[in-house]
This record gives structure tokens, C-alpha cells and sequence, in this order.
């Protein structure tokens, strides 16, 4: 009886950790959800002048209109687009006023890598954004080919003398250049998975447990 007593106790012990972190995954995915809903309001605002000292947490995704100068310089960010291929985002550095900073202008492919394209004065509109592309498994960039493999902002910055300040382009500034502007597709959002995942588990115990006690309960009666 004892040892029917302890096993009971655990299985309802262990079947109360695993309902609590799928109520848990529940109100992460409310949040998480809430949270790209305020994302995507933000990245689809009105545009705005560019902040003078641009905050890389408090002016994430914030929706800019700049005019100014488009420079010749670019840099060349590998990367592949579902039923494209692979190609390359144009980094360009843009001057507006008496500041340089820099522009993701959207994906060529790798065909059209050092084709000239539209440089000189012109306003575009974009989003802030400061990508974290950047671990350690990330390749050095080959400078002399020109080729990176991850949206460096200070790195790119240093190498093109602009502020490292990057605004991913919502209009064209070429008719060769697709924009790939700033969403949310790219933020995971598995806490649902992760719900039913656990939820699951706790059905499994409990199927478990029931199966052990009546077994136990057949073995007794024989």
C-alpha cells in the first residue's frame, strides 16, 4: 500500500510540472504574440526623420524618410531567397546632411553582383534595424571579394567610414534591386509547439499512470 501511496504522489507531482510549463508555453506564446503585433505596428508607421543619436534598442524598427546622397561604395551581404537562390543584399553608404550612415538597398542576384547600379540624390524610406547575425560561427568576410555572410553594423560601418547606423529600404532605388524590407517573419515564435509538446507529455503520464494502476490493481486481485 505504501508503495502504491509514493508512486501515486509522484505521478501527480510529475503530472502538475508538466500541465504548469504548458500553461506556462500558453501565456508566453499571449506574450510573444502580443509583442509582434506591436512589432509589426511599429514597422509599418508613418516614416519620420532620422533621430539624431539613434538608439539601437529604443529605435529598432523605427520608420525613417531620408534624402540625401546615394555613394557609389557598396558592400555585398550573401544570402538566399526561397524560389530565387542565393545572391547578395546591397550595403551602400547613403549621406544625408553632414552624416554618412548605411543602407541596405534589397537582394540582387549573384549574376548581377558588380553591375553598376543608381547612385546621386534621392529619398528613400526604410526601417532602423541593427540585425543579430553575428556568432561564432559566422566566416570572416572575404574583404577582397567582397563578399560578408552576416549584416555587421559596426564592422560594415568602419568599412564604408558611416556611422553604424543601417536602414533597410521599403522603396526601390533601382529597378535591378529587390527591397527585402524589415518584418517579423524571421523572430521565432514556437512557444505553441512547445505547448502542445508539454500538454502532450502530461496525457502520456497520465496514460502511464493509469495503466500501472490497474495492473497493479489486477495483480492484487489474482
Amino acid at each position: 500500500m505504501r508503495r502504491i501511496f509514493f508512486f501515486f504522489a509522484i505521478a501527480l507531482i510529475g503530472l502538475a510540472i508538466l500541465v504548469s510549463l504548458g500553461v506556462w508555453q500558453v501565456q508566453r506564446l499571449a506574450w510573444k504574440e502580443a509583442l509582434l503585433a506591436d512589432i509589426d505596428a511599429r514597422i509599418s508607421g508613418a516614416p519620420g526623420p532620422l533621430p539624431t543619436s539613434p538608439d539601437p534598442v529604443e529605435d529598432r524598427y523605427r520608420p525613417v524618410e531620408i534624402s540625401g546622397e546615394m555613394l557609389a561604395d557598396e558592400l555585398h551581404v550573401l544570402v538566399s531567397r526561397k524560389r530565387v537562390g542565393a545572391g547578395y543584399r546591397i550595403i551602400a553608404p547613403f549621406r544625408t546632411g553632414d552624416r554618412t550612415i548605411l543602407i541596405d538597398r534589397g537582394f540582387v542576384p549573384t549574376a548581377d553582383k558588380d553591375v553598376s547600379r543608381a547612385i546621386g540624390l534621392m529619398t528613400v524610406s526604410g526601417n532602423l534595424h541593427w540585425p543579430d547575425e553575428v556568432d561564432g560561427f559566422t566566416p570572416e568576410p572575404d574583404i577582397a571579394g567582397n563578399i560578408w555572410f552576416a549584416r555587421d553594423v559596426q564592422t560594415m560601418a568602419d568599412a564604408l567610414e558611416a556611422e553604424p547606423v543601417l536602414v533597410i529600404l521599403r522603396s526601390q532605388t533601382d529597378p535591378a534591386i529587390t527591397p527585402l524590407p524589415v518584418d517579423t517573419a524571421g523572430i521565432p515564435n514556437d512557444h505553441l509547439h512547445y505547448a502542445v509538446t508539454w500538454f502532450g507529455l502530461a496525457l502520456v503520464w497520465l496514460a502511464m499512470t493509469i495503466f500501472f494502476l490497474r495492473r497493479n490493481r489486477a495483480r492484487t486481485r489474482s
